[in-house]
């Protein structure tokens, strides 16, 4: 059994790559270097020469403030690139599982966001990405599109990451704590999709789009103040975290104020069971401070 993992380089696609798989499973992880899924003679090359038995689309343009001034290029990424990858895909006669976000949704619902509920982004990452979940659907039926949010790890640019590194030289931080999610460790997303990809390659055809993030909610303020309690242990005295409102802290997108996902479906269907976001947040700090560095 042979995987494609397109954005090996981002914190999910990282994660997917470095996870032990089964013994008869092959990973080949590319990055943009190495594919350019904008283009879409580079897509089809790139599965004519791997020839993969399963592809996992954890390519994306994640830059959420920048991309209102670069909306081409999230448009590229984030809906073209998975339009040519559902085309190449059917052309090959090959699954693709595809990884998208809760930006989809505008935060308005109160209650956790279920994978049925009307799409309505705010902003051009959330559009873009919405975009290339319908690219995907009408052009395969292989499909399974997995939504999370919030993710995370000791690798790459994340909220917890920043955090850290802000706290270095800031004693007082000021987060905003009226916007509320659930973080997901990018490991734990990994975890997730490989229960699909292993079910999808037994013979399982539940596709679909399915919700996972980590059990829970809380606010951004919320989660910064966790992540320096699990911190403390190698940094000392946290820092002071401030709550502020949305309209204190104005940025170039709008987010949405309720990221909460419903993940009963994926628990229903492929008994994939979310973790406590605090549990995995616990396992990365540990990581980040006694593999990685916070300063990496």
């Amino acid at each position: 059994m042979k995987l494609l993992v397109l954005g090996a380089a981002g914190q999910i696609g990282h994660e997917l790559c470095r996870r032990v798989w089964p013994a008869d499973y092959r990973i080949a992880g590319v990055d943009r270097a190495e594919v350019d899924i904008t283009r879409q003679e580079a897509v089809a090359d790139t599965l004519r020469q791997e020839r993969p038995d399963i592809v996992i689309n954890a390519a994306a343009y994640t830059a959420v403030d920048r991309a209102e001034s670069e909306p081409d290029v999230a448009w590229a990424v984030n809906a073209a690139g998975p339009g040519h990858l559902a085309v190449g895909c059917e052309t090959a006669g090959i699954p693709l599982v595809h990884i998208s976000t809760d930006y989809v949704f505008d935060g308005r619902k109160e209650a956790p966001y279920r994978e049925d509920d009307p799409v309505n982004p705010l902003g051009v990452y959330g559009r873009s990405k919405e975009a290339g979940d319908r690219a995907v659907r009408e052009g395969l039926p292989e499909h399974v599109i997995v939504r999370t949010a919030w993710v995370y790890s000791a690798q790459g640019h994340n909220f917890a990451r920043t955090m850290l590194r802000l706290a270095a030289d800031r004693p007082v931080l000021r987060v905003v704590a009226d916007q509320i999610g659930s973080p997901t460790s990018a490991a734990d997303a990994a975890a997730a999709i490989a229960t699909i990809v292993q079910r999808l390659a037994a013979g399982d055809r539940n596709w679909g789009t399915y919700n996972f993030a980590g059990a829970g909610a809380v606010s951004w303020h919320g989660f910064a103040e966790a992540i320096f309690e699990l911190a403390s242990p190698w940094r000392g005295a946290p820092p002071r975290v401030d709550a502020i409102t949305t309209a204190e802290y104005p940025t170039p997108a709008q987010r949405p104020a309720n990221s909460v996902l419903d993940c009963r479906l994926i628990r229903e269907v492929f008994g994939i069971e979310p973790r406590p976001w605090r549990e995995a947040l616990a396992e990365v700090i540990r990581e980040l401070y006694e593999t990685v560095s916070p300063s990496a």
